[in-house]
């Protein structure tokens, strides 16, 4: 479970995203980031037991920094209004596959898979599943990913409109082809964020993906 008291951090960084109210309020981001990193801590402990291949990951050094980069951005604001962790082999900047947790009031969400990955990975895991068709629809027609995630995030800024180059039209995995990210994610309503029980959904959601991440990391190590 997290503290109430970092859902509480967040709500206010969302109405006083200003560098004033932050420094005013240092304190309780420390408390805030410590409560994420302890929550992330013991999931990768139980976690690893499934997943050999995140075996002494440090908790610290999966979470995201607090500050945006607005070098590029129409939007100035200095902070991001949630925490995130990335949980994968190789450490977060690793090119893998790998988990994520998401806080964000009213935006929390557990996942992972493969978030936009540069052009030679992205038709390495084309190719695996236009390959291995039958192993790849039963991974995601399976009952426990189902029930978890329902299927993977097709939304268009995820997809392409048409085939990609070297598909046909009625290629049976097309759907899944046309995507440039392959991730899965379900969301996590606040009122659980709070709950003992966090933990345990967390680490299933992570488990019921594990085979998920092994097919797309094998098309990234062949």
């Amino acid at each position: 479970m997290l503290q109430p008291q970092t859902i509480r951090f967040l709500s206010g960084l969302e109405k006083n995203n200003n560098k004033a109210w932050f420094d005013h309020n240092r304190p309780a981001y420390e408390s805030a980031r410590l409560d994420f990193q302890q929550f992330i801590e013991k999931v990768i402990q139980e976690l690893e037991k499934t997943d050999p291949t995140i075996t002494g990951t440090v908790a610290r050094e999966c979470l995201f920094r607090i500050n945006r980069d607005v070098r590029f951005s129409n939007d100035k604001s200095p902070y991001k209004t949630n925490m995130g962790a990335s949980i994968k082999r190789g450490g977060r900047k690793s090119p893998f596959a790998g988990y994520y947790f998401h806080i964000e009031p009213g935006k929390s969400f557990i996942g992972g898979g493969l978030w936009m990955p540069d052009g030679a990975a992205l038709k390495q895991v084309r190719q695996e599943i236009d390959y291995n068709w039958d192993e790849f629809s039963k991974l995601t027609a399976d009952k426990p990913f189902k029930k978890v995630y329902t299927d993977l995030y097709k939304d268009k800024e995820v997809s392409l409109s048409t085939a990609p180059k070297g598909y046909e039209k009625d290629n049976p995995a097309l759907v899944y082809l046309k995507l440039k990210s392959f991730i899965a994610e379900t969301a996590v309503p606040d009122a659980d964020l709070s709950k003992p029980s966090l933990h345990k959904k967390t680490v299933v959601a992570f488990q019921t993906l594990y085979p998920f991440i092994c097919f797309l990391n094998r098309a990234l190590s062949e």
